[in-house]
């Protein structure tokens, strides 16, 4: 690794280091402030609805595979079904 990489790693680490110091000390004062803990409670409550939302949309993904996959094979189905009938329906008719 060069003197640069380093460097630049290094600064970007405390970048984020000073970065999340920063965070910290907003929510704190955040929670000091009247009615702060509430809204940092509401805002848990909705990372938790938003990840539980996310859990969700990924098992969507799964069902239209296999709702896809059903559609496919129905149609397979229809066809295969399709002449049979067609022709029960023309014996019928003819006498």
């Amino acid at each position: 690794m060069t003197d640069d990489m380093a460097t630049k790693e290094t600064n970007d680490n405390d970048v984020i280091a000073r970065l999340a110091v920063k965070g910290e000390e907003a929510i704190h004062r955040l929670a000091d402030l009247p009615g702060g803990s509430r809204a940092l409670k509401g805002l848990n409550d909705l990372k938790e609805r938003v990840e539980e939302l996310s859990k969700r949309v990924r098992g969507i993904d799964a069902l239209e595979k296999r709702v896809a996959r059903l559609e496919k094979d129905l149609a397979a189905l229809r066809r295969a079904q399709k002449p049979a009938t067609e022709r029960t329906q023309t014996r019928k008719a003819a006498p």
